[in-house]
């Protein structure tokens, strides 16, 4: 059984009168992430740690922030693109575990939301997907609430 593993780490800045997108799921929150996409840190770490586990390069290598094609693109657009190269290479998502580091806004009551639509693009059951939540404990700039960050580790199997 040929199995890879993956992992994938994003950080976006927090601005006032910006979408806040997170796996998926439109958070209604007085600040947003700025970036070039969507900025959705949870479906980019994600990303990245399928690229990651195929030595595929990242998600700026196949989607690139000077390009036009991606300005607001939808991340799940994205992650959609990403795993369609994972299948392409006869790779399957075994398991996914994520953290998403931010004050506010909880998120606990969204994440069930968050991991239909991940079961959806990912082509697996809601039961092979962790979402978790943390704050930093007023520390750093999450701290601050000036930013969000997440983390993703994905498990492939070859099929």
């Amino acid at each position: 059984m040929n199995m890879r593993i993956g992992f994938g780490y994003d950080i976006h800045r927090l601005e006032a009168g910006r979408d806040l997108w997170l796996g998926g799921v439109r958070l209604p929150h007085h600040k947003g992430t700025l970036g070039h996409s969507d900025g959705d840190v949870l479906l980019h770490a994600i990303c990245d740690a399928l690229l990651g586990a195929l030595s595929l390069g990242d998600i700026g290598v196949h989607f690139p922030d000077t390009s036009e094609e991606f300005r607001d693109i939808r991340s799940t657009v994205l992650l959609e693109r990403t795993y369609r190269l994972i299948r392409e290479k006869e790779y399957a998502l075994v398991n996914l575990d994520t953290t998403v580091i931010l004050e506010k806004p909880k998120i606990k009551d969204y994440i069930p939301q968050m991991k239909e639509i991940l079961s959806y693009i990912l082509q697996t059951g809601v039961s092979n997907i962790s979402i978790k939540a943390t704050t930093s404990e007023k520390l750093g700039f999450v701290g601050r609430e000036k930013g969000v960050a997440a983390c993703a580790v994905v498990l492939v199997q070859k099929v």
